[in-house]
């Protein structure tokens, strides 16, 4: 994962569109998605959350909104 937050961004931008845009997905499908990826799937899901690449309801709920 790059330290560097525009080089990071770009590649979580990259990340993101694995996931359809306007489609809700469990947490357990985004893990799925993401673990192929990068070793610390929760980490990588938490920057795309951060880096508001991504949206969460309260109850579990991900989807994609950058």
């Amino acid at each position: 994962m790059p330290a560097k937050r525009t080089r990071r961004v770009l590649l979580l931008d990259q990340v993101a569109q694995a996931f359809e845009s306007g489609r809700h997905y469990p947490e357990q499908a985004v893990d799925e998605i993401l673990k192929p990826l990068f070793e610390d799937h929760c980490v990588l899901r938490r920057y795309l959350i951060d880096e508001d690449l991504m949206s969460r309801t309260p109850g579990g709920q991900y989807w994609r909104s950058g």
